[in-house]
């Protein structure tokens, strides 16, 4: 969904879409919360949400898709931290992060996340540290910084 300015909630009934692959979200800026029957979604794959001013946060349901490669938050400047479920994302390869202003930190569980191979860190000008488990990630092979201003250092296990 492109552009859907007015959407304030999506229907817990989106979690029936059980073969649905990948939900867009952009431009949704009045987007408050998701349903957390979101983790339902077994097959999907890739899950965008661009330019949802007022997210808050991410339902802890999020970390049951079980098949989703790709989580691209950019935009989403209420969103204040990231469920510790994330760390169940097997199947995760890339993580994307620009513009999240209020967020400060990724959760320890990242590094149980064994596909992991990208985290891509932009304009989060509140992140003064990694968490150190980010060493932890074997199949890590990049990690994009750009615009964290207050990221003075990078944790040991990765160094």
């Amino acid at each position: 969904m492109e552009g859907c300015f007015e959407l304030k909630e999506l229907p817990s009934s989106i979690g029936q879409l059980y073969a649905l692959q990948k939900l867009h979200l952009l431009g949704c800026s009045k987007l408050k919360e998701l349903p957390s029957s979101i983790g339902q979604l077994n097959a999907l794959q890739k899950f965008s949400l661009l330019g949802c001013f007022e997210l808050k946060e991410l339902p802890s349901s999020i970390g049951q898709l079980n098949a989703l490669q790709a989580l691209y938050l950019s935009g989403c400047s209420e969103l204040k931290e990231l469920p510790l479920s994330i760390g169940q994302l097997n199947a995760l390869q890339a993580f994307y992060l620009s513009g999240c202003s209020e967020l400060k930190e990724l959760p320890l569980s990242i590094g149980q996340l064994n596909a992991f191979q990208a985290l891509y860190l932009l304009g989060c000008s509140n992140w003064t540290k990694l968490p150190s488990s980010i060493g932890q990630l074997n199949a890590l092979q990049g990690v994009y910084l750009s615009g964290c201003s207050e990221l003075k250092e990078l944790p040991l296990s990765i160094r």
